[in-house]
């Protein structure tokens, strides 16, 4: 059986031929594709979308997801990202 879910992963952004620990981490990977981030916030803000489309282009995946419980239905705590 396969593993579909992944905890923090380090990201690394490369400059030249060097990498570069500037601390980003991802929560959740799943299945390799898709980033998920998880908020405990009890509205999402701009700066939420920045640091996802941060993640995106620096891991060079096209899908991504912020989760907060805070909406009064789970859809309404979800908002998903594709570059």
């Amino acid at each position: 059986m396969q593993r579909l879910l992944s905890g923090a992963k380090l990201l690394c952004p490369f400059y030249i031929s060097l990498c570069l620990d500037c601390g980003y981490r991802t929560d959740v990977l799943v299945e390799e594709k898709v980033i998920l981030e998880l908020k405990d916030v009890e509205r999402l803000l701009p700066v939420q979308d920045g640091e996802m489309l941060t993640y995106l282009k620096m891991s060079g995946r096209r899908t991504g997801l912020i989760s907060t419980s805070a909406g009064a239905t789970p859809k309404e705590g979800l908002r998903r990202f594709v570059m």
